[in-house]
């Protein structure tokens, strides 16, 4: 495991495209994006002894202050990574064990990490439910390495993916019907989608602002997002999709692109003209779109937890499901700790300083709201 001196960002971004299971989360843009939130970057590889590339880490840090004077928490993050062959059955433990003995060095309350190793495909219990032996035994040797299953999710566990491989003609016959006949409603009626451009990004924030208050969850600044939109738009890795009635916005995307896998990141919509079905219309633009940047996958990025009415995201998975997607069942984020006492600690406090934070961020996301 060697730290790298990245010269720039097309040299990471470039390297860790040639590795399996490559993820926008381990880009040079998405590490910039955290130092705004006081995390710091760093990038770190892993060769065979010819000096030939095997695995690549984007990992974050952050110092977290207990309250006294020069005392401090320190907290390790590699999100979705590392990049490497999971298959690989003589990687993986050197991979595992640096990891390992870096939190140790780091002297690190914990290192959390959540690659996109599958542990199944479809909804469990039902028909279409299939278990990925290859990840159930990684997960297991997780326990038996002494990680810790994680209750704080940064990302989604689980998600959607829409094989992009098709045309378009058999994208759009394999929905179902009733998702297709609201795409078509949308055509109909006169909705449209337009690439949006840098300057509607502040407009962009006002509608996720007004997303976030009619769905209950909390959002950070304007500027936190509108950098973070404007960075991935200039390193060529975003698009913006804008769905217009009458020339008015109601809905909009962010697509993330990387590596030919394509992510539905950020969305946002009004309450107005939603009776026209903008939302299924700007979904499969964005699919359309997504098939001429050359991606073989589109993510729709989240799926429930729990394959009932009793999730949050119960809704909004229906609407992906209508889609046609295969149901992705991700092994989640992991902590590994060599100081039990203080991860206690801070796992035991964590939440009540999210539960306040959450309710502070809702009342900062109406204050944000269009009038």
């Amino acid at each position: 495991m060697r730290l790298l001196d990245v010269q720039s960002p097309t040299q990471w971004n470039d390297l860790i495209q040639k590795l399996p299971s490559p993820h926008i989360l381990q880009t040079w843009e998405w590490g910039q994006s955290k130092i705004k939130n006081g995390w710091t970057p760093a990038h770190y590889i892993w060769e065979d002894d010819q000096g030939a590339l095997l695995a690549a880490a984007l990992i974050l840090s952050r110092k977290i202050s207990v309250g006294l004077p020069g005392l401090f928490l320190k907290v390790l993050y590699c999100p979705k990574g590392p990049s490497l062959d999971w298959t690989d059955q003589a990687l993986v433990p050197r991979i595992m064990d640096d990891l390992q003995n870096f939190a140790r060095d780091q002297k690190a309350v914990f290192i959390k990490m959540d690659p996109d190793v599958p542990l199944g495909w479809g909804v469990p219990g039902s028909n279409t439910n299939q278990d990925s032996p290859e990840g159930l035994a990684f997960q297991a040797d997780l326990k038996n390495r002494g990680w810790r299953f994680s209750e704080d999710q940064i990302q989604f566990r689980n998600t959607v993916l829409i094989d992009l491989t098709p045309s378009e003609d058999q994208l759009l016959s394999a929905m179902k019907q009733k998702t297709r006949y609201n795409i078509h409603l949308a055509q109909r009626k006169g909705v449209r989608v337009r690439l949006g451009q840098e300057a509607d990004l502040g407009m962009l924030y006002q509608m996720y602002a007004t997303t976030a208050v009619r769905d209950g969850f909390v959002i950070r600044h304007e500027e936190y997002y509108t950098s973070l939109w404007r960075d991935f738009l200039r390193a060529g890795l975003a698009h913006i999709l804008i769905s217009e009635v009458a020339g008015q916005p109601v809905a909009g995307l962010i697509l993330f692109h990387f590596a030919g896998i394509s992510r539905y990141m950020f969305g946002m919509s009004l309450e107005t003209q939603r009776e026209l079905m903008p939302n299924y219309l700007l979904q499969w633009e964005a699919i359309r779109t997504s098939k001429a940047l050359g991606c073989h996958t589109y993510d729709l990025w989240g799926a429930p937890d729990v394959f009932d009415q009793s999730d949050t995201m119960w809704g909004v998975y229906r609407f992906k499901e209508g889609f046609n997607g295969l149901t992705t069942r991700h092994l989640g984020a992991w902590d590994y700790t060599t100081r039990p006492g203080l991860y206690h600690s801070y796992t035991q406090t964590l939440p009540k300083i999210l539960a306040l934070m959450r309710t502070r961020g809702k009342a900062e996301n109406r204050k944000r709201t269009l009038p």
